[in-house]
């Protein structure tokens, strides 16, 4: 970790992230490989193409992250799983990732020049794939599983710590959990909502952005997205997100659990590109005329011009005077009139003329 006044960083791998640094775009593949390798590998390089710094997946076995029993006969609400096809069980089976794809994964992605990141959703599946990872993306709803959180964070690589659905309460919790082990940490704004409606916007709530600046002056801040398009993660990156994590896929009307609010290639490249554009924007904060401003601060601006044919020798009055635009280098500003007012001109000036510094004593 490198902290200098109040700019917290980490290396994923050999990118930066943190403040004063580009923005790292993490594309959540999650479970729209739809079972078939081939298609999670081609979708590493889609995702590489359209911007992303990081390709990932979510590496769970159904059986150690659902009841099937309390979903399939006690629990009635299921949120955005009330529109799958399947029971809730059967699709965490059939999305998970074969540990055999593990390896390939991994080499796909070195290929394609992206880095490979996984939330493990277990302690035997973080042993899995810690040889392959160099940064842990931990889902909001295992904020409250500290077990699980400190057994990531002394795997001494950075964390992304999601907190989505929970409280400031449940946010700090967390975070000194693994702080007390590890200092590498993003700490993400999440809304859990995942069926994609406008009307999750108003939900969203980017400024806790702020106080998690304040909560977590040491953390690296960022976004876990859901909503539809990338205002959203504008919003958070002028706030100070520094990574972005969003769902990405090929096309939206596949059949699965995820690919209605994904991103396709083309929506992730606009976000991508959008952000580059917000970064350069921003700026240092420090009020200037800019480079690119220069000539026009001299064409725009007025400066104190002579109001009629002056002679040399002449006591310039204030009705000799008259601010008219161009400001030329060395001129009197309109806001300098009583210091010009009773100079004596040194040469003469024809009306309009610019009264520069040089010609008045």
């Amino acid at each position: 970790m490198t902290t200098t006044s109040n700019s917290p960083s980490f290396l994923i791998g050999d990118r930066a992230v943190g403040n004063g640094f580009p923005v790292y775009f993490v594309a959540d593949i999650a479970a729209n490989h739809d079972g078939d390798l081939e298609r999670a590998k081609d979708l590493i390089y889609l995702a590489k193409e359209a911007g992303a710094d990081a390709a990932k997946f979510q590496h769970f076995a159904a059986a150690t992250i659902v009841s099937d029993y309390e979903f399939s006969r006690q629990l009635d609400i299921k949120s955005h799983q009330s529109n799958w096809k399947k029971s809730v069980f059967n699709t965490y089976a059939a999305a998970s990732v074969d540990l055999n794809w593990t390896p390939v994964l991994k080499e796909t992605c070195e290929k394609a020049g992206i880095e490979f990141m996984t939330s493990p959703y277990s302690f035997e599946l973080a042993d899995h794939i810690d040889p392959y990872l160099n940064a842990y993306k931990i889902g909001s709803g295992d904020i409250t599983w500290i077990n699980y959180l400190q057994y990531l964070a002394k795997k001494n690589k950075p964390l992304l710590l999601a907190t989505g659905a929970s409280t400031f309460e449940d946010a700090i919790r967390a975070v000194e959990a693994v702080k007390a082990f590890n200092n590498d940490v993003c700490v993400m704004q999440c809304n859990t909502n995942y069926t994609g409606s406008l009307e999750n916007f108003r939900y969203l709530n980017l400024r806790v952005l702020n106080c998690y600046k304040e909560m977590f002056p040491d953390c690296v801040l960022g976004l876990s997205d859901h909503t539809p398009g990338h205002s959203a993660v504008l919003g958070a990156v002028a706030l100070g997100a520094r990574l972005v994590e969003k769902h990405f896929t090929d096309a939206n009307d596949r059949d699965g659990p995820d690919h209605k609010f994904s991103l396709i290639p083309a929506s992730w490249r606009a976000m991508v590109d959008s952000t580059r554009e917000l970064d350069l924007a921003l700026g240092n904060g420090i009020k200037r005329i800019e480079p690119n401003e220069r000539e026009t601060a001299i064409v725009q601006r007025r400066s104190l011009c002579a109001a009629r044919d002056l002679q040399a020798g002449e006591v310039i009055t204030a009705k000799d005077l008259i601010p008219l635009r161009p400001c030329p280098p060395n001129a009197f500003m309109p806001y300098e009139m009583e210091h010009l007012v009773g100079k004596t001109l040194r040469v003469a000036m024809p009306f309009g003329k610019s009264i520069s510094r040089t010609s008045v004593e």
